[in-house]
This record gives structure tokens, C-alpha cells and sequence, in this order.
């Protein structure tokens, strides 16, 4: 019997509600929003989000909750088992993530290292 491998991500009901707003807002057609890693910041690493125009050969793609969410192959081992939630409060608005591979951030908050 095969064993399971972790959602390469999760998505929490408010993270949805404001990608499909965002999705509604674009400007050209676009499949969903596509989730990278890029080298940035004091730790080393940051999360990187922008529109998806399409999946290209490699993406994870993770459907639920009625979005579309397209993770660059590069990223994929850095995110496995990961949370996508929004927050909108008085010290910070965004698409925060609740990474388990993280090992720390900086004092910022802007990257992370694993």
C-alpha cells in the first residue's frame, strides 16, 4: 500500500475569499496564483505570490475551496506541509504562511531560512 505524501499546501477560508477577489480583479485571464520562493531578506528566503496566466509543466497545483493555487517546482520542498492564511488587522495585511520546514526569520519578518 503506498503511503500518502503531505498537501504541498493548505488553504484557509479567508486565504480563499481573497484570492477569488483578487482573481476577480485581473486584468487578463488567469488560472490562479502561482507561489515561489525567491533568495531576499536578512534569513535568506521570502515568499513570492503573483498572478498565474498558465501552469506550466512542472507546477504543483493545489484546487480547493474554488481556487486555484500553482506552486513554482523550486519552491515545492520549501513549502510541503505549509498553510496559506490571510491576514487584515492593525500591524499586518496579506497572505501570511505557516511554514513547518521554517528553522527561523528575521527580525523584520520579510524572510525565513530552512
Amino acid at each position: 500500500m503506498a503511503r500518502s505524501l503531505p498537501k504541498a499546501l493548505t488553504i484557509t477560508d479567508a486565504a480563499a475569499e481573497r484570492v477569488k477577489a483578487l482573481m476577480s480583479k485581473a486584468t487578463d485571464d488567469m488560472v490562479g496564483l502561482r507561489i515561489g520562493v525567491k533568495a531576499r531578506g536578512c534569513s535568506g528566503l521570502s515568499y513570492d505570490v503573483q498572478y498565474a496566466k498558465e501552469k506550466m509543466k512542472f507546477d504543483e497545483v493545489v484546487e480547493d475551496k474554488g481556487v486555484t493555487i500553482l506552486i513554482d517546482p523550486a519552491a515545492v520542498m520549501f513549502l510541503i506541509g505549509s498553510e496559506m492564511d490571510y491576514v487584515d488587522d492593525k500591524f499586518q495585511t496579506g497572505f501570511v504562511f505557516r511554514n513547518p520546514n521554517e528553522k527561523g526569520r528575521c527580525g523584520c519578518g520579510e524572510s525565513f531560512h530552512v
